[in-house]
């Protein structure tokens, strides 16, 4: 990969590009495209997991729009698709802002990490395997919105995911598969106790 990612270079893009004062989750697509689906899905995942996340509606929003995203990369599509309802909603800018203000300090240690390493789980075939994942991950995170801050945990394997779907780093891809894991074994756990 020619240029690696800088995930607060890409939180400060969308907040620099969208000049209206909404970002919507065409405004998502459009900044991001040229990217691949990685960073489209980043995005939302990142909302969820962010004090936003909290927000009713939110996590419902952000799950349906990963899921819409990932289905479209299970069947090859290269470049996002979105239908017009979904194309409308977003976030404030202000919100956006103050959002990636908070979050910049995390972000910066995030990039620190990131780098291209286990390649050769960033096949085509993986990175399938990956979407049908997060698919599953972001209709999950429909019901959990019932629990507090419950759909942290399937935004943060997405994050983890599309973290190392964009930056070529397969370790990143393996902590969100292992995050999943926990998530599912704690879940589990709680149903048969």
């Amino acid at each position: 990969m020619a240029e690696r990612l800088k995930l607060t270079q890409l939180i400060d893009t969308l907040d620099e590009q969208v000049e209206d004062d909404t970002i919507s989750l065409q405004d998502i697509v459009d900044t991001f495209n040229s990217r691949g689906f990685g960073p489209v899905v980043l995005l939302p995942a990142l909302i969820a997991l962010l004090p936003t996340g909290g927000v009713p509606g939110i996590p419902s929003l952000c799950g349906i729009f990963i899921a819409l995203m990932a289905i479209q990369l299970v069947f090859g599509r290269r470049s996002p698709w979105l239908p017009r309802k979904l194309r409308e909603r977003g976030i404030s800018h202000a919100r956006w802002h103050r959002i990636a203000n908070r979050a910049r300090p995390w972000t910066q240690r995030i990039d620190r990490l990131l780098q291209p390493r286990l390649t050769w789980l960033m096949g085509s075939v993986m990175e399938r395997l990956l979407a049908v994942l997060m698919v599953v991950l972001g209709l999950g995170m429909i019901p959990l919105e019932l629990l507090p801050f419950a759909a942290a945990l399937p935004a943060l394997a997405i994050v983890s995911m599309a973290l190392g779907l964009t930056a070529g780093d397969g370790a990143m891809m393996l902590v969100g598969l292992l995050v999943t894991l926990a998530g599912g074994a704690g879940l589990g756990v709680w149903l048969l106790g």
